[in-house]
Order: structure tokens, then sequence, then C-alpha cells
């Protein structure tokens, strides 16, 4: 039988939900307009105004919003309320120096990790429970995010943070955590951790993980499953909207549940913008419908999946998503970071090198693997080992700063990697993510 943390709204009939997304929905646009310069600009070359949106139906009139805008209205352009109204900053790693940064007002923190208290009672938690949170806390949304939301639920939480895996390991077996919270690569990580310190899955006290922020497989799952002796759940969200609690799976594991008191949810053709029926796959675009602080309509998510409105056995009612089924751009998602190749083609020529490269991403015992192959220049090719290895070692330096994590940098000689007709292949992507 489901846990739910707030009943009467995760079960709620479809009229309701309706009800509650068409009065808020007004509300937020009439709030965005009057507090947003920058969205109402936006709405005024549209010849858009708050008064033409009188119910969710509407919301297709309103422009979009993307990462570019995000990024021109850096820091503050698109704060929705006065700054002293706000207690809390989170925000994305920066992609072109720039970063994503979103604002919170106590209102939001609060609403958001109910949405968290949702997905933790959704995986069975209880306030009897001991939940470890390994994601990483600061900047990142994943640690605050369920932390808020153990709290919420009652958990005894272990705000571990990520890393350090000998602590982790030693509080998870001596204070008997019930629930684990973190990346999958790392949950995976952990459990092979704990087999190589003689443990079985059956000597600790998991029952359950919940486990997002990068893309993983039905594979990677059932293994985690296996090593932990625990049932996996996946979460979604972004720090745009809010951060983890966006979606979340139940017990059923056909999708995940989007909160959809709090978020609009629409799948467009990434191409033309155009709205298509539910069970069609496009573009993941999300509109906050109570967010205060940093109220993002029709907000493009350029991750792609489907919508389902099936009735689903957990009794919830709350529209579900796929998991994200690619990018509707060049993204990685590696290890949990965002990486372009624009900012490892950036950093190639910063440092001297062509920009003749070839990334290669791989997955081995369920942690990905990142390398990249880079053409010397005609006058800098060496033969002696020294100096590749020195050259190396100071490329994987420049990248590690730039992406937040260190790929493995292979420096070939010059006209080695193969070069394309048409669009030069940059990525090689091994990794079977989806179907």
């Amino acid at each position: 039988m489901s846990n739910y943390y707030q009943k009467e709204i995760e079960t709620a009939s479809r009229e309701e939900i309706l009800k509650i997304q068409n009065e808020k929905i007004v509300k937020q646009v009439k709030h965005v307009y009057e507090n947003v310069p920058y969205y109402r600009n936006l709405m005024d070359k549209k010849g858009v105004k708050p008064e033409d949106i009188q119910s969710v139906d509407d919301i297709k009139k309103l422009p979009f919003l993307s990462k570019d805008d995000l990024r021109e209205a850096y820091p503050y352009g698109l704060l929705g309320t006065d700054l002293k109204n706000c207690v809390r900053i989170q925000s994305t790693s920066g992609t072109t120096g720039k970063r994503v940064v979103a604002f919170y007002t106590q209102h939001d923190v609060d609403i958001w990790e109910e949405c968290c208290a949702r997905a933790i009672m959704a995986a069975g938690g209880t306030n009897e429970d001991v939940c470890q949170i390994s994601y990483g806390y600061g900047l990142f949304t994943g640690g605050p995010g369920l932390n808020g939301g153990s709290h919420k639920v009652g958990c005894l939480t272990l705000p571990m943070s990520s890393g350090n895996t000998d602590r982790q390991l030693q509080f998870m077996m001596d204070l008997g955590a019930t629930i684990l919270c973190c990346t999958p690569s790392y949950a995976a990580y952990l459990g092979e951790s704990l087999a190589e310190r003689g443990y079985k899955p059956e000597d600790n006290k998991l029952k359950a993980g919940i486990f997002g922020a990068e893309p993983w497989t039905e594979e990677m799952r059932k293994s985690i499953e296996k090593s932990l002796g625990i049932k996996a759940y996946d979460i979604y969200g972004l720090t745009e909207t809010s951060g983890p609690g966006v979606s979340f799976e139940c017990e059923e594991q056909t999708g995940m549940h989007i909160n959809e008191d709090h978020f609009y949810a629409e799948i467009i053709d990434p191409k033309t913008g155009e709205v298509l029926p539910e069970g069609t796959k496009g573009e993941l675009v999300f509109t906050s419908l109570d967010k205060e602080g940093f109220p993002l309509l029709r907000y493009r998510t350029k991750d792609i999946c489907i919508l389902s409105r099936k009735k689903c056995s957990c009794g919830r009612t709350h529209v579900k998503m796929t998991k994200p089924l690619g990018r509707s751009d060049d993204m990685m998602i590696i290890r949990g970071v965002n990486v372009f190749p624009s900012q490892i083609e950036a950093v190639l020529l910063k440092e001297g090198y062509t920009p003749n490269y070839q990334i290669v991403v791989d997955r081995a015992n369920n942690t990905d693997t990142f390398d990249i192959y880079v053409e010397f220049a005609p006058e800098q090719f060496s033969d002696k080992i020294a100096d590749v290895q020195a050259r190396e070692k100071a490329l994987n330096a420049a990248m590690r700063s730039m992406l937040g994590i260190g790929p493995k940098i292979h420096l070939v000689a010059p006209k080695t990697i193969t070069r394309s007709e048409g669009k030069a292949v940059r990525v090689i992507d091994k990794r079977k993510l989806h179907d």
C-alpha cells in the first residue's frame, strides 16, 4: 500500500488538479509580468498580456524561456521578488562561465522540500526511517532538497554529502541507514565498496534508494538493487525549477509522477515549438505555478521524454514522465556534471591545440569513463613520452578547471583522428542510457 506525504493532493481528481493549475497560472503570469521586466519584455514582443491567460490551456500563448535567456539575465534579471524576500540561492554547474543562479523565498524552499518528501514517502519512507543523503551539498540542489524532504517526513537524516566512502559505509552500517539518496553511479560504487569489505547485501539495513542527477539504465537499476539489496527509485528535477522532486517514481516504476500542483508540463516539438499531444515524444517544458523567487514560465528543459496519464496502481493521479530519452541539444551528463563539447573546444583552443578532437564517453563498472583524444598541431608534436605526459597532465588540469571533472587526455599525432565529410563526429557516447 502506498505511502503519501499529502494524500489529498497526490490522489486528487483530474478536475481538482486542473482547478488548482488554472487558479495558479492566472496569478503567476500576473506576478511575473509585474515583477520580472525581462519576461514582461518577451510577452510584450509577442503581444501577450496577463489577461490573455485565463487557464493552463492558454499557456501556449506565452513565450518560451531557454538557458540562453537565463545566462543573459544573470544574475538578477529573472528575480521575481525583492531580494530581501529571498533566503537561498542554488546554482547549476556553469557552461560558459555564467552559471544559472536560482533564488528561493522561504515559501519556495518549503514547497521544494514538500515535493522531496512526497518522493521519499513514495519510496516507502516514514518517520521511522534513517535517510542517508549522499548527494553533494552546497550550491548543488541534490543534498539540500532531499535533506529538507527527509526532515519533513521525520526521518533521522544523515547529511553525508558525497565522497569519503569509508565514512559513508561506517555510518550506513553503524546507524542502520534504511534509505540512500545519491547519484546512481555513486550508489553502484557504494555497493561495490561494501562487497570489497566482505559485506553481503543482507548485512545492511537499506530498503530503498532514491537516485537521480544523471542518466541511468534499467540494467544499472537491477545491478544496484542486487548489490545493495534494495528497491531503487528514480527522481527528476532541475535547478531552474527548484531541484530534485519535480517528479519521482512510485512503486509501480513506469515513469515519474510530476508534482502537477506546482509544475505544469508540456511536450513540444524541439524544432518548431509546437505543443504535441500526450503520448508523443518531444522536448519537456515546465512552468512553475507558484514559485516566488525565480518564477520561470515555459522553460525549455532540452530533455526529450513522453508524458502519460495512464492510471497508476499506486493511486497517484499526477501525470507521469518517462526517464529522459536524450537531449535536444548536445549536452552530456557525465558523473552528474553537465558537459558541453563547446567547453572542451574552448579549453583546447586556449591551450594552443587544434580543434581536431574526439570525446569518448562509456561506462565501466557502473561509472562513467570520459576520454578526450586531441591531435597535436604539427609544430607541437613530440615523441618523447615525458613531454607528452606532462602536456596531458596540464591539459587535464585545464579541463578539470573548466568542467569540474577531469577527463583522461590522450594526445595523438597530427592527422590521426578521422575527418568527416559532413558534420564532425565529436562525441562518441557508448553508454546505453535508454532503449
